[in-house]
C-alpha cells in the first residue's frame, strides 16, 4: 500500500514506515513562537534546564503586536530578545513580518517537519512540509529536543479540477472547501491538495489553501512538489533545498473530495464562523466601517497587486477605513519598487507595518462596537479583532479592494 504526503513526511523523520493514528516520535527541523506564545514556551523550556537542541532553525517571532501598543506587551518582547540572545536562536523582530510568510521566505523547506506555537504553522505545507501547530509547552520540548510526538494523522484528498472564473482566487476555492465540509469537517486530518487547478496556482495562492487549513480543524494542509515549488526556493536563494514530494497512486485516503474550479465563485465567510459562507453576490446589503488586506493569508506580493490593481484611480468609500499591511519586510520593498504604495495611499488606504496587524485583535485596527470589518484574514470569530461587539466578514483582496471603493460588500 502507498503512502500519503503526511506518512511520508512523518516515517522519514519517526526511522520507520508509519501507519495511521500511530503515535510516533519525529525528530523536527524548525521550531517557531511569536509574540503571544514565545513568553511561556521560553518559561517552560528554561524549566527543562536545557540547550537548544537546534538554534540557527528556532526561530523566534515578535509580529502580532509589532510594534507594542503597550508596556506588557513591550515587556514580553524584551523576554523574547533576551532569550534569543542568551540562547542563540533566531530572533525576527518587528517589521520584518508575519511568522508564517517569514518561515516560508526563509527557514522551511520540503519533506521539513515545521513545529510552531501558532496555529498557521500549517501555511508552510504548500512546500510539501509537514508543518504544524502544537502549544507552547510541546514547542517547548521540540526545541530543547529536537523531537516530538505525533499522532499520525489520516488523509483527506482535495482534489480541484477545472479554470476559475474571473477574480475568482483560491482564497474563494478555500471559503468554498470550508463551507461544503464544516468548521470541524477534517478535525485533525491532513489535507492533501491535487489536481490541475492546483497544478496551475502560483505559490501564492497554494500558501493561502494550506494557512486555511485549520480553519477545517486540519492538522496539515500538505501539496506535493513541482517547478513552482523549485523556482519559489531559487528565489528565495534554497534552490539546494527542493526534494521532490509527490502523493502514491495507490495511498488510502480516509475522503477524497472532488472540487469543479469552474462552479465557484467569489466567496465571503460571514459572522462569527468561518464556516458560515456565502456567495458575495448575496451580501450587497452589508454596509462597511473597516477594510483589511494582509495578514499571513493574502498579505503576499500577488495579493497586493490584485488590491492595487482595483484601487487605481479610484477612491475609498468615505465611510471606509481601509488598512493594508504587507506580509513582510520584503513584500513591503517590493510593493514599493512596483509603485503599489503610492496608489494604496492616492486611494485613501492606511499603511501599517509588516505584521499581524488587526487581525489579532491587539492593534492597528480594533473594531469599535457593531463596527463591520471585511478582511482578507483566516478568522472571523467574535472578538477576533478585539470587539466581541464587532462584526467580521472574510474575503479575497480582490472582493476586499472592491468593497472598500464601494463601501459594501461587492465583487
Amino acid at each position: 500500500m502507498g503512502l500519503t504526503l503526511a506518512q511520508k513526511i512523518l516515517s522519514s523523520h519517526a526511522g520507520h514506515e508509519v501507519q495511521f493514528n500511530e503515535l510516533v516520535i519525529a525528530n523536527v527541523d524548525v521550531c517557531a513562537t511569536q509574540d503571544g506564545t514565545g513568553p511561556l514556551a521560553i518559561k517552560e523550556f528554561k524549566k527543562l534546564n536545557k540547550e537548544l537542541k537546534n538554534p540557527k532553525r528556532t526561530i523566534l517571532f515578535i509580529d502580532h503586536a509589532a510594534p507594542s501598543p503597550r508596556k506588557e506587551l513591550s515587556n514580553a518582547h524584551n523576554t523574547i530578545r533576551e532569550f534569543a540572545q542568551e540562547y542563540g536562536a533566531v530572533l525576527s523582530d518587528i517589521g520584518c513580518g508575519v511568522c508564517h510568510q517569514r518561515l516560508i521566505e526563509e527557514y522551511v523547506n520540503p519533506g521539513e517537519i515545521l513545529v510552531g506555537a501558532d496555529s498557521h504553522t500549517c501555511t508552510s505545507g504548500a512546500l510539501g512540509a509537514f508543518a504544524t501547530g502544537m502549544g507552547s509547552t510541546d514547542i517547548a520540548v521540540s526545541m530543547a529536543y529536537g523531537k516530538t510526538w505525533f499522532k499520525v494523522p489520516q488523509s483527506f484528498k482535495i482534489e480541484v479540477n477545472g479554470k476559475f472564473q474571473e477574480n475568482v482566487t483560491s482564497k474563494d476555492l478555500m471559503l468554498y472547501l470550508i463551507g461544503l465540509i464544516g468548521a470541524d469537517g477534517a478535525t485533525y486530518k491532513a489535507l492533501e491538495f491535487c489536481g490541475e487547478t492546483i497544478k496551475n496556482m502560483s505559490m501564492s495562492e497554494r500558501f493561502t489553501l494550506a494557512n486555511m487549513a485549520v480553519e477545517a480543524g486540519a492538522k496539515a494542509g500538505i501539496f506535493e512538489t513541482d517547478e513552482k515549488t523549485k523556482e519559489f526556493l531559487k528565489e528565495h536563494n534554497r534552490l539546494d533545498k527542493f526534494k521532490e514530494i509527490k502523493m502514491d497512486d495507490d495511498a488510502k485516503y480516509e475522503r477524497v473530495i472532488k472540487i469543479d474550479a469552474s462552479i465557484i465563485t467569489p466567496m465571503v465567510s460571514c459572522p462569527h464562523t468561518v464556516d458560515n459562507v456565502k456567495p458575495a453576490s448575496e451580501l450587497s446589503n452589508v454596509k462597511l466601517n473597516q477594510v483589511f488586506i494582509g495578514t499571513c493569508t493574502n498579505g503576499r506580493i500577488e495579493d497586493l497587486r490584485i488590491a492595487a490593481q482595483v484601487l487605481k484611480g479610484n477612491k475609498v468609500a468615505p465611510d471606509v477605513r481601509l488598512i493594508i499591511a504587507p506580509a513582510s519586510r520584503d513584500i513591503y520593498l517590493k510593493a514599493a519598487k512596483e509603485g503599489l504604495l503610492e496608489i494604496f495611499l492616492e486611494s485613501g488606504a492606511n499603511l501599517i507595518p509588516a505584521g499581524c496587524g488587526p487581525c489579532v485583535g491587539v492593534h492597528g485596527g480594533i473594531l469599535g462596537d457593531n463596527e463591520v470589518c471585511l478582511a482578507t484574514q483566516n478568522r472571523n470569530f467574535q472578538g477576533r479583532m478585539g470587539n466581541v461587539n464587532g462584526f467580521i466578514y472574510l474575503s479575497s483582496p480582490y472582493v476586499a479592494a472592491k468593497s472598500a471603493i464601494k463601501g459594501y460588500i461587492s465583487q
